[in-house]
């Protein structure tokens, strides 16, 4: 769409020559002038856009140097009445600054302010640090944050009722007129929603959002088993709502502190175990700890170093469903810091009596 076409113009019209074609296509296909008359409201709105484009210095530069496109066509008119021409000089009303002012309501669905004036509160996050322990078995844990509340002064709706008076902005007419050159158009009063008299006041407390901050402690459950980064939900405790709007939720991450014994990896827990030689070679019962206390663990003969034992329904249970992991015991071979002769001289003849090489899949290459 050419937007000098739509005006009849040619590209080296002045501002003037674009005001002029404005108005007298505006007089003769305003939808107001024909009702009902989907074809002239279509082309009242490109005329609108070529205008609104063209008057602007600088948007009809980038237009003409090919920056922007034709704008899209606006939403269906609105409740922003034309209501005739007046050509005696004598109308008095509050004059537009641009058409952009002028017509700003004409194409904006009233269905989009009914959705805007509800919203939904946003959520908030918020951290805890607990220890291994704690994150095990599960516990509660006080959480602070400033949230916006719904406000007392007005219990959310954003005003407060006041004796009926008349409202100064309208003067009572309800409507209120704006003037441009000749053109005289008439929208309902924001002020009192078109009824003449205020019955509501905005609330000073909240400024017409119904909602006020505050601080405020919340006790969290934790769940038994949980795990380090996982995310609780606390429904409701976000953020309130704009004008009554169901309020946000509260996500509380938790942060578990590591373990000296213990590793988690999902739902399994790990340990490393040292062992002694004649252990690990002879086998033997052990008593290890766990997360919930002492067990005994039975150590293989020949038990290699770096060898895994694993303990079924010993590690955390699930937050999901509540099945427990496994408890993954690692050997770990510890030889004696300090040997006397006696104890040389027998693993010197353990070494005669046992002299495999125990390197030789080292080196094999096939």
């Amino acid at each position: 769409m050419d937007l000098y076409i739509v005006l009849g113009l040619g590209r080296t019209a002045s501002t003037a020559d674009i005001k002029r074609a404005y108005r007298r296509l505006a007089r003769r296909l305003h939808p107001d002038i024909n009702p009902g008359d989907r074809d002239a409201a279509t082309r009242f709105r490109q005329i609108f856009e070529a205008y609104e484009t063209l008057i602007d210095p600088e948007r009809r530069h980038r237009y003409d140097t090919g920056q922007i496109k034709s704008p899209a066509a606006a939403d269906e008119a609105g409740s922003y009445g034309f209501t005739g021409f007046d050509f005696s000089g004598a109308v008095r009303g509050d004059p537009a600054t641009t058409f952009g002012d002028l017509f700003q309501d004409v194409f904006v669905r009233s269905a989009t302010h009914a959705h805007a004036a509800v919203e939904r509160g946003a959520d908030l996050h918020a951290r805890v640090s607990l220890s291994f322990e704690d994150a095990w078995r599960g516990c509660e844990r006080p959480v602070t944050v400033t949230r916006q509340e719904r406000c007392r002064t007005c219990n959310g709706s954003g005003s407060r009722r006041i004796a009926e008076s008349r409202c100064v902005a309208c003067e009572g007419t309800g409507s209120v007129r704006s003037v441009r050159g000749h053109m005289v158009f008439a929208k309902n009063c924001a002020h009192c929603g078109g009824a003449g008299q205020l019955r509501q006041r905005v609330c000073g407390v909240c400024h017409g959002q119904g909602i006020e901050a505050t601080a405020e402690t919340f006790s969290v459950h934790i769940p038994a088993g949980i795990a380090d980064g996982a995310m609780v939900r606390v429904a409701g405790k976000g953020h309130a709502g704009v004008r009554g709007g169901e309020p946000g939720d509260l996500f509380v991450e938790v942060q578990v502190q590591p373990h000296r014994l213990f590793r988690r990896e999902a739902d399994d827990v790990h340990i490393t175990i040292p062992i002694a030689l004649h252990e690990a070679a002879l086998g033997a019962r052990i008593e290890i700890p766990t997360p919930d206390g002492s067990a005994r663990l039975r150590v293989p003969p020949g038990t290699q170093s770096g060898q895994r034992v694993r303990l079924r329904e010993r590690g955390a249970a699930s937050t999901r469903d509540g099945r427990r992991g496994d408890l993954v015991v690692e050997m770990r071979l510890m030889l004696p810091p300090a040997l006397d002769e006696r104890s040389k001289e027998l693993l010197r003849e353990f070494g005669r009596i046992n002299g495999d090489n125990v390197r030789t899949d080292v080196f094999r290459t096939g």
